[in-house]
């Protein structure tokens, strides 16, 4: 691909690649390490080699918009029960077999990209739109990192705040500054073995969890992860265990781990529905293993959605799937029985936006 079929008017210039030699530079913003050509894009399809630097060739450019319940990230405690706006781009630096929003991470279309915005167009249509944040989503923020801090900026000045979903793959110094600009992350924790990231991900523990752990002991963002259970690939009690048991020795009870039913998809579509039961049977590994706020996903299961304070184990937030039903929190979070501090970023009151899903058209 030569560097015409890039349009100029989507072009960012980068920071973090270096020159490898006459021929090649080197992507540096994820752990994938890029060795691209003149005119050639990296595996994550945005950021490509253009007069001998990396570039950025989506920015401004949208894979479409749309008004989320917060719990929808997932993130159950940073502003439950408001609505955020969501948005993606397209491509991906992971290139996982389970993909569940594969038609836009693994597209390799431009027309996929055919909602145009400015980081202060998206940050004005979240605050029209009654929205507290808005969330980097669908696909991986790391790729359109310069789009992304730019949104965040701009949604910073009106006091919209700014939400990731990642698989947190990216390199220690892209990270710093990516972070900075964030209000709330959800990482998703793909599984705890490096065979599974290697063959299902094409990618490596080691560099997520050094993510989780920087953002963690690091930052001020509020942190919470997601694992998608997989059936024979990352659900067996013994995985499960090791993970639930690192995460309480390194980052401790309080941040929430939710555990998410993969139904079949993309290039695993032989492989069975997660049962309920497991995703029960691994709530109750991480519980018994000392984290507190620990969450089933996709399916129904009011109890495994809800909240119960760390102190006294009452129902805090009460929830059914994504629609709040209970609400036992004074100000500031405070447990109404014992009045204990529950873990988490909280309005005065909460919010009510519930199961509703609203697409947004910014420039129609």
């Amino acid at each position: 691909m030569n560097q015409q079929q890039f349009d100029p008017a989507f072009i960012c210039q980068t920071n973090y690649w270096h020159k490898i030699d006459n021929d090649r530079i080197q992507c540096d913003l994820c752990p994938r390490y890029c060795k691209l050509k003149e005119g050639q894009r990296g595996l994550c399809y945005i950021r490509a080699n253009m007069n001998s630097s990396i570039v950025l060739t989506s920015y401004g450019r949208c894979s479409g918009f749309c008004i989320d319940p917060i719990e929808k990230k997932p993130l159950n405690h940073f502003l439950p029960g408001s609505s955020v706006l969501s948005f993606g781009t397209a491509g991906c630096n992971l290139s996982c077999k389970f993909c569940q929003n594969w038609d836009i991470s693994k597209s390799r279309q431009q027309d996929t990209l055919n909602d145009k915005a400015s980081p202060q167009q998206i940050a004005a249509s979240a605050k029209e739109s009654g929205c507290h944040s808005v969330a980097f989503t669908y696909n991986d923020p790391v790729i359109f990192h310069e789009f992304a801090i730019d949104v965040a900026k701009a949604c910073h000045e009106i006091d919209i705040k700014a939400v990731a979903v990642s698989a947190g793959y990216v390199c220690p110094q892209p990270r710093i500054e990516f972070y900075r600009h964030m209000d709330a992350v959800n990482i998703d924790l793909k599984a705890f073995t490096d065979s599974f990231y290697h063959q299902l991900t094409g990618s490596h523990l080691q560099a997520v969890l050094d993510t989780i752990n920087y953002i963690h002991h690091e930052t001020d963002v509020w942190l919470e992860i997601t694992t998608l259970l997989i059936p024979g690939k990352n659900d067996s009690a013994q995985e499960i265990d090791s993970m639930t048991k690192w995460l309480m020795k390194n980052i401790g009870s309080n941040v929430p781990l939710h555990f998410s039913a993969f139904h079949p998809d993309y290039k695993l579509l032989d492989c069975p529905a997660t049962p309920k039961e497991t995703l029960i049977m691994a709530r109750d590994i991480a519980i018994e293993n000392g984290l507190c706020h620990v969450y089933t996903g996709n399916v129904s299961d009011k109890r495994g959605q809800s909240s119960y304070c760390q102190q006294c184990s009452s129902l805090i937030i009460g929830r059914d799937r994504y629609q709040l039903t209970e609400w036992n929190l004074k100000e500031r979070g405070l447990c109404n029985n014992c009045g204990s501090q529950c873990a988490g970023v909280f309005n005065k009151t909460p919010e009510s936006w519930g199961n509703k899903r609203l697409p947004v058209y910014l420039n129609r």
